[in-house]
């Protein structure tokens, strides 16, 4: 498939060259930033990097946002798309409904659940794609284009993705957010971050193979108030950290089982 990219960030640049390797071609990358799109479409040879948003006399026939959720809709009302193209964007929580505005357009959803970072390759082939598309004809060629990147396709409507979006916050951002005041902790007393790598590990492995309320352990689940308090009292210098503790901890205590350790 003939595909233009709008967007030249951490999406774009790692599906720009997973679409290349499953034998597309991206004919153009768009980015606000010359620099940004130049440096992205030099690594998608064949691809012409444009800052334009005349887009009527593009030759694709998918264009992909692949931008943050909330630069989507202030894209769509600034480029101007072919009539008819199939225009998907690969945001999490915004609905298919952003392009109920723009009818010339057949709106789609391709969204990769991942995080994706600068310098670190992702395994495309595993990665879940989750698709929406406003007509049946669009939605095959969404699929079309999905299983040849991933084995894992799924097709999910808006309300149903929002709440996997939100999940993914959840096991993903929160996730990292909370090792990192780990890390800051063990930083203050001295302490290397190696030291709770086991634990890190075995929680999770527990995490995914037992529903994780099952499994859940620590002073919360057990209600150990003494040792609650302790750990409150040495947050005192970080009370954002405090207050994060104390709400996680009740959250905890609602949902943990009787028997949790």
């Amino acid at each position: 498939m003939r595909i233009c990219l709008v967007g030249a960030g951490r999406v774009a640049t790692h599906l720009g060259p997973a679409l290349l390797r499953a034998g597309h071609t991206i004919t153009h990358v768009w980015s606000r930033t010359a620099a940004s799109a130049a440096v992205l479409a030099t690594q998608l040879p064949g691809a012409r990097a444009t800052t334009n948003p005349d887009l009527r006399q593009l030759e694709a026939e998918i264009v992909l946002l692949a931008v943050p959720d909330a630069a989507v809709e202030p894209l769509l009302a600034q480029l101007q798309l072919p009539a008819n193209v199939l225009a998907a964007h690969t945001a999490g929580a915004l609905p298919l409904a952003v392009f109920a505005p723009y009818p010339h357009l057949r709106g789609g959803v391709f969204y990769p659940l991942q995080t994706f970072s600068p310098g670190r390759m992702v395994d495309w082939t595993t990665l879940p794609l989750c698709l929406e598309a406003a007509d049946a004809a669009s939605q095959a060629t969404l699929l079309t284009l999905a299983h040849s990147l991933s084995q894992d396709v799924r097709l999910l409507n808006s309300g149903q993705r929002l709440l996997l979006h939100t999940a993914a916050v959840f096991a993903g951002n929160f996730t990292n957010h909370v090792l990192g005041i780990s890390h800051a902790l063990l930083q203050e007393a001295g302490l290397p971050f190696e030291l709770i790598v086991p634990l890190v590990r075995e929680t999770v492995e527990k995490a995914l193979a037992y529903p994780p309320f099952t499994v859940q352990t620590g002073p919360a689940a057990r209600h150990d108030a003494p040792t609650l308090a302790r750990h409150q009292a040495a947050l005192q210098t970080h009370p954002m950290w405090q207050e994060v503790y104390a709400t996680v901890s009740r959250s905890i205590q609602q949902a943990a089982e009787p028997s949790a350790g």
